[in-house]
């Protein structure tokens, strides 16, 4: 037996496609089969699987199951819920990986797999290996299939969110979204101290109020109108699988990933003095700046939640995040990305820090910055083009960090363009001290690609 993936759906990250087109249920069960084979081979034997609110996820788990149950391994189902619960019961449940059904912030029609196997992100070449397995029918076949039970773990998850939890009492809006999150945000919610304002907690596969993306900020509308109605402290907002968060502070404006992350690192440092926090190529000098001066090792990495995660792990950080929203706690947590975690951690901060949010989004730096733009290049030309940047860079003499495209620093601020990993499309950014160093740093940004043959076109969308 054997199986072809349709080629545009081995990501970098995950397996992920247009449902009925690029991904069905023929996709789910040489999943299963594959993940079987590996894990049995690893001297493994269960395997944990939950899934998100989509219309498709039941009928892919199902396929997943039949998949792995046939390839020899049990299977633990924690059900429907957010991506962090599935990474959850991989680490306290005694399971040996994990998948987790998601289409995460991609729309309604789109489905996809995240897997973790023995306690580690599953990527990159993880994942073109189960796409090579499956082409050559190399899957173990089982004497006996595995086993299948139902495992409720989400008030235990719940419970976890909130251990050692010592946060005051704040009046806080939350918006789901629609997504998997929203049944845990009420359970959670209703322990938490303090006044809380729900939005769309009911899961709903066509996502009817708005897109679940809280990076993007016309998705946060709704809730900057609750916490103005009602006077919040905060707002908080979760994409739709709830391994990112977004949120907005008591005057509306948006408190980006790395603004936040910069407020989470400071009773971190206080707790572990000289420690290490990761932030992506796409966060602010500021907040380098800031984790430098509360006595951190600011550490600059390549933005994708598997390559921060195998990062922090290497250099024992106990706290990493991404522009995009993805923050990882390893500091009395587990070291991948948790929206909801993030959310009461953030709680606890604001709490310790002794200032409301809106008075620490107040402190920072004003920089002028842009938003993340994307742009459509041909796939064959993304890599190419960044290497031709870099190249030209390093014999002008500027000041370049290549760790992932290139990022220059100049009088003015910085500026980046880097090559997605997952998407036919080049991203940059600029961050000066005010509008005219801004224009001047996306001059140089338009004459690289120029130099390329390529101009600053329309936004690609996510």
């Amino acid at each position: 037996m054997t199986h072809r993936f349709h080629p545009t759906s081995l990501r970098e990250y995950d397996i992920r496609g247009i449902v009925g087109e690029t991904l069905g249920e023929a996709d789910a069960y040489a999943i299963g089969r594959g993940f079987s084979t590996l894990v049995r081979r690893g001297g493994g034997t269960r395997v944990a699987t939950g899934y998100d609110g989509r219309e498709s996820s039941p009928v892919l788990e199902k396929a997943l199951v039949k998949g792995l149950t046939e390839g020899g391994v049990s299977v633990v189902r924690v059900g429907l819920g957010p991506t962090p619960m599935l990474y959850y019961a991989e680490a306290v449940l005694e399971v040996d990986g994990g998948i987790m059904i998601t289409g995460s912030h991609n729309p309604a029609n789109y489905n996809g797999f995240k897997m973790v196997l023995f306690g580690r992100p599953f990527f990159g070449a993880d994942i073109q290996g189960l796409g090579t397995m499956a082409e050559n029918g190399d899957w173990d076949a089982a004497e006996t299939p595995g086993d299948v039970a139902d495992h409720d773990i989400v008030d235990r998850y719940v419970d976890r969110l909130l251990e050692g939890f010592d946060g005051g009492a704040f009046r806080i809006g939350w918006d789901a979204g629609n997504g998997a999150a929203g049944p845990v945000v009420e359970k959670l919610t209703a322990k938490l101290p303090g006044e809380h304002h729900l939005l769309y907690t009911d899961v709903d596969s066509r996502f009817p109020n708005h897109h679940p993306d809280p990076t993007e900020e016309k998705n946060l509308a709704d809730l900057k109108v609750l916490v103005a109605e009602k006077s919040l402290d905060f707002g908080l907002a979760f994409d739709g699988d709830g391994d990112r968060i977004g949120a907005v502070d008591g005057e509306g404006r948006v408190v980006w990933g790395d603004q936040l992350l910069s407020i989470l690192a400071e009773p971190v440092i206080a707790d572990v003095p000289g420690c290490t926090i990761i932030a992506d190529v796409k966060a602010s000098q500021a907040l380098y700046d800031r984790v430098a001066e509360l006595g951190g090792h600011p550490l600059m990495w390549k933005t994708g939640h598997s390559l921060i995660k195998s990062k922090m792990k290497e250099t024992g950080a106990p706290l990493a995040g991404e522009m995009s929203g993805h923050i990882f706690f390893a500091h009395d947590y587990y070291g991948y990305d948790d929206a909801l975690y993030a959310a009461v951690r953030l709680i606890r901060a604001v709490s310790r820090i002794g200032k409301s949010l809106t008075q620490l989004r107040s402190d920072m730096p004003a920089m002028v910055n842009t938003p993340e733009m994307r742009f459509q290049v041909d796939d064959s030309r993304k890599f190419p083009v960044v290497r031709e940047v870099l190249d030209r860079l390093a014999a002008s003499g500027a000041e370049v960090n290549d760790t992932d495209g290139a990022r220059v620093n100049t009088a003015d601020g910085w500026w980046l363009l880097r090559a997605s990993n997952t998407q036919d499309v080049l991203v940059a950014r600029a961050e000066a001290r005010d509008q005219a160093g801004l224009d001047r740093l996306m001059a140089q940004i338009d004459e690289q690609l120029a130099l390329s043959g390529l101009e600053r076109g329309p936004q690609a969308g996510h």
